[in-house]
């Protein structure tokens, strides 16, 4: 019996990991939006929006706990950390101190290396029907950070139909941070099986170009002239093809952009809507960068919700975050965290319908 209007049963999301309980948790607002979330990677399994016809389910992932085990997807709609995004060949210093992290992403480290924030079982706290907490210490040394981490993440589904994701984290070593939530959206409806005709904005002048292996060069390109350009409104699918070595190395967009906006102060990083559903989903955040990737390697192989099949370019993903690499790149806004100091984000996904 499902009763929720993203068709999920909570039974199939219960079960013990490494001897901690995972379970479903629903947000709901006073119009009936729906924000489902599991405790395994903090994930956000379901975001369930007004739409021109009725609520739409926006969000890809799967049916079951077990499903997001196994998923060749790993961070569907998880907390990615400690480092989101990649560090080059999973090497940084800090105070003179070389830290080798895993690398499990052609030569580098990505999300957090082979068990990130997207793996582990945090504590969830449900107080409010729209609001739910959840927690994690990572112990000193895990995936080779230093200092024991504790963070908070709080979601917050408000009757604006917007989701809030505030972050929180502290550490007993100086350390290095970069968190984000990894959602990946069709605005169409999840299962729809291209964001090709998806309409982006991003408040961004400028993006990091990145080698063959997605680290960035350095030093920030304007995007004015290129297929990067979303400072006015495109189709993710009208130049994702181009023949440009940027889009060629990565099969589509997975880039961050520079945002505008002043650096920490809370602003809009970018605007996408769907033709099909009238949704609309402006992202605002106080974090420098956001990273565009639109699926370009799922496979359509995993099974998603409603035995729905998610082939390459079923989605895109608006991570808000620090760039990549910063760690090893003085010049970039720096990711370091010390002892004694608490990191503050928030990012918000606001949706509403338009035509």
């Amino acid at each position: 019996m499902h009763s929720n209007q993203a068709g999920l049963s909570p039974e199939a999301f219960q079960g013990n990991v490494e001897g901690q309980p995972v379970q479903l948790y629903t947000l709901t607002n006073k119009f009936g939006a729906e924000a489902h979330f599991i405790n395994q990677g903090a994930k956000l399994v379901s975001l369930v929006v007004p739409s021109r016809t009725g609520l739409v389910d926006v969000v890809l992932g799967h049916d079951s706990l077990q499903e997001y085990i196994d998923s060749e997807e790993a961070y569907f709609g998880a907390i990615c950390g400690r480092y989101a995004n990649r560090i080059a060949l999973g090497k940084f210093a800090l105070d003179g101190v070389t830290y080798e992290l895993p690398i499990n992403n052609g030569p580098n480290s990505l999300h957090g290396g082979l068990r990130g924030f997207n793996a582990v079982i945090w504590r969830g706290e449900q107080t409010k029907a729209n609001q739910v907490t959840f927690r994690y210490v990572s112990p000193d040394g895990e995936e080779g950070y230093p200092g024991e981490l504790s963070v908070e993440v709080v979601y917050t589904l408000t009757d604006e139909h917007e989701l809030t994701i505030e972050y929180t984290a502290s550490t007993t070593k100086p350390t290095v941070l970069n968190l984000t939530n990894h959602a990946y959206f069709n605005l169409s409806g999840e299962g729809d099986p291209s964001v090709h005709d998806h309409t982006l904005v991003i408040d961004a002048k400028e993006y990091l170009p990145t080698d063959e292996t997605a680290i960035p060069y350095g030093a920030p390109a304007p995007v004015e002239g290129t297929p990067m350009d979303f400072t006015t409104p495109h189709t993710i699918g009208e130049r994702v093809d181009a023949d440009f070595d940027q889009l060629r190395w990565a099969r589509g967009y997975d880039h961050t952009y520079i945002l505008d906006k002043a650096l920490g102060k809370l602003g809009r990083a970018a605007r996408c809507s769907s033709p099909k559903t009238g949704i609309v989903m402006e992202v605002y955040t106080d974090q420098p960068g956001v990273q565009l990737y639109t699926g370009n390697w799922m496979s359509g192989n995993l099974r998603g919700k409603h035995d729905h099949r998610y082939p390459a370019r079923a989605a895109l993903c608006l991570e808000t975050q620090h760039y990549p690499d910063s760690p090893n790149k003085p010049e970039y806004p720096t990711t370091r965290l010390n002892p004694g100091e608490v990191f503050r984000s928030v990012t918000a996904f606001r949706f509403t319908v338009e035509g």
